[in-house]
């Protein structure tokens, strides 16, 4: 019989992270063992607040099926008993990775997935001030792809000028977060593309994206906070050029994958990114990552210290984790 464990961990960020809802100087985890038989499979996930998730409850939905888990539940077997969300993704990721523990075979090639590369990241800097931005990008200005931050105020255009003062050859992407309104896209992305800027990451409430159909945009725009599972896809194809996928939002590395292959169906391109937390939540993602037009998954890389065994990053490359770590 299986064994499983539920464990919260918390990890300081380097600093803080700050986004336009709020600004956090820790990242809390919520981490699933699986034992069986002498092998062990971890996942990890970030609950979060902003699709109505709290740790405490994301415990419990993990820990109401605990039995079932010990009984064999298998990865087809999870998604129909377990709502998509955070805690699932810890549960597929741990069983994936339990599954290639005891059957010695990575979990690349259980999935059928050719064999991952090293992935450049984007860099994430926080909302500030558009000085604070400057300096931050001064810091950061040898990473080739950089993630604002915005914040939906008159100083966005500010924050971007002052970014790419800061960071004269970087490719930019800006997150506003939700934090525009409709008559502010047209006009934001016309300034915009004066630095430069790649992409644009949810500028609206995802309540209210339909007011991007039909709009012919300077910048091409990517779902976040509106892209989720398979079943909103098609939708999205209509509003938006890009999608972020996470697994905490797709709910595993099952669901993500077959989101990216129903999304290259659809002429959506495909970004990847994370939540803040440990290289146990990137390991997973860096398999969907790999040919993906844009990889955000530089968690690790703001928090003060990672787990052990973690990726290794040169710069903004990012190596294959080791099996140690997961899969």
């Amino acid at each position: 019989m299986r064994e499983i464990s539920v464990d919260v961990e918390t990890w300081p960020i380097a600093g803080a992270f700050t986004i336009s809802r709020g600004s956090k100087t820790e990242a809390e985890v919520v981490t699933v063992t699986i034992r069986e038989n002498g092998f062990t499979g971890r996942g990890e996930c970030v609950p979060y607040g902003r699709y109505g998730e709290t740790v405490k409850d994301v415990v419990a939905s993990i820990k109401t099926i605990g039995r079932a888990i010990s009984d064999g539940l298998t990865r087809d077997e999870l998604h129909p008993v377990m709502t998509r969300g955070a805690g699932r993704n810890a549960v597929d990721c741990a069983l994936w990775d339990l599954e290639a523990k005891s059957r010695g075979i990575p979990v690349w090639k259980l999935a059928s997935l050719p064999e991952p590369q090293a992935l450049t990241t984007a860099y994430t800097l926080s909302l500030g001030e558009p000085d604070a931005m400057r300096e931050a990008a001064r810091a950061a200005a040898a990473r080739p792809l950089l993630k604002l931050k915005l914040g939906g105020s008159g100083d966005d255009i500010a924050r971007v000028a002052a970014v790419r003062e800061g960071a004269p050859n970087a490719t930019l992407i800006v997150d506003a977060n939700e934090g525009w309104k409709a008559d502010d896209v047209l006009p934001m992305a016309a300034e915009l593309a004066k630095f430069g800027v790649a992409l644009i990451e949810q500028p609206l409430p995802a309540k209210e994206d339909e007011a991007l159909r039909g709009l012919t945009c300077p910048i091409p725009l990517c779902a976040d906070e509106s892209a989720h599972g398979l079943e909103g896809i098609t939708r999205l194809a209509g509003l938006y050029q890009y999608i972020n996928v996470k697994l905490d939002k797709t709910g595993g590395l099952t669901e993500a994958l077959s989101v990216v292959r129903c999304a290259r169906r659809r002429n959506l391109k495909i970004m990847v990114g994370c939540m803040v937390a440990t290289s146990l939540a990137m390991a997973p993602a860096m398999l969907i990552a790999q040919g993906a037009e844009f990889v955000d998954l530089d968690g690790p890389l703001l928090l003060a210290k990672d787990r052990e065994h973690g990726i290794r990053f040169e710069g903004s490359l990012m190596l294959p984790a080791e099996g140690a770590l997961w899969g």
